[in-house]
């Protein structure tokens, strides 16, 4: 899985570089997920834009990830492409989670990994 991750203020930007997140890649995704959950920050964004396909598993990894980082974090999703935005909107996610039209601007960020 292909995951990479820069830092500002108090917010933790991921940016999924695979186009699926899916039974085959959940797995490594929570994986990664794990170690790159340990930067701090209040905030943790997923940058879905190159995010074409999400099943079921790839939505519970997501799930998985907004659990990991417990309710004083705030997860958050931008970029989706309109399949993944179709999934997001049936499985009522998008009123679990904040859910970003496009990439937010963020100033003074910092390549972290």
């Amino acid at each position: 899985m292909n995951l990479t991750y820069e830092t500002a203020a108090d917010l933790l930007i991921v940016r999924i570089g695979d186009d699926r997140i899916d039974a085959a890649s959940a797995i490594q995704f929570k994986e990664a997920m794990r170690s790159i959950v340990q930067v701090p920050g209040s905030r943790v964004l997923l940058d879905l834009s190159n995010v074409s396909f999400l099943d079921s598993s790839g939505l519970g990894a997501i799930v998985a990830v907004m659990k990991m980082i417990g309710p004083d974090r705030k997860l958050e999703l931008a970029g989706l492409t309109p399949t993944v935005t179709k999934v997001m909107h049936l499985t009522r996610m998008d009123t679990v989670l904040r859910i970003h039209t496009q990439m937010p601007a963020v100033q003074g960020l910092r390549h972290a990994g």
